[in-house]
């Protein structure tokens, strides 16, 4: 089996710097590192136990079976914040049936963001 160190999702953006203007200012992730010059530089985000890279640039949109996952501690607070940011959220935050609460947001790209708040008494909350 691989030994995992680390690991981290790659977007390639069809326009770079409003893919970083998105994540580092609207969503305000913060940057763990940045490499390389130029319009397509890369700048990699801290999400909790992951990154997200922003690097490169594509021809095309990325698929849209490809979506992240950010958990947040409250998610009716971010959606405030990401709405005074000015980010369109496509759902604001809804308790699903699975008793996760979740918002959609996209990206400039249509990338589709999943922030979620998992409650206190949710069984993920919770080791066997």
């Amino acid at each position: 089996m691989v030994h995992v160190l680390s690991s981290r999702t790659l977007l390639r953006p069809t326009d770079p710097e409003r893919s970083r203007v998105f994540y580092g200012e609207k969503l305000g992730l913060p940057v763990y590192r940045e490499f390389g010059t130029g319009p397509e530089r890369g700048t990699v985000y801290f999400l909790g136990g992951g990154f997200l890279e922003v690097s490169g640039r594509s021809g095309e949109p990325p698929s849209p079976a490809v979506r992240l996952w950010l958990q947040v501690a409250d998610v009716t607070a971010a959606y405030e914040e990401l709405v005074a940011a000015g980010v369109e959220v496509l759902r604001p935050p809804v308790e699903e049936p699975w008793g996760l609460v979740e918002m959609w947001l996209a990206d400039p790209d249509g990338t589709q963001i999943a922030v979620v708040e998992v409650p206190s008494d949710h069984p993920l909350r919770y080791r066997p």
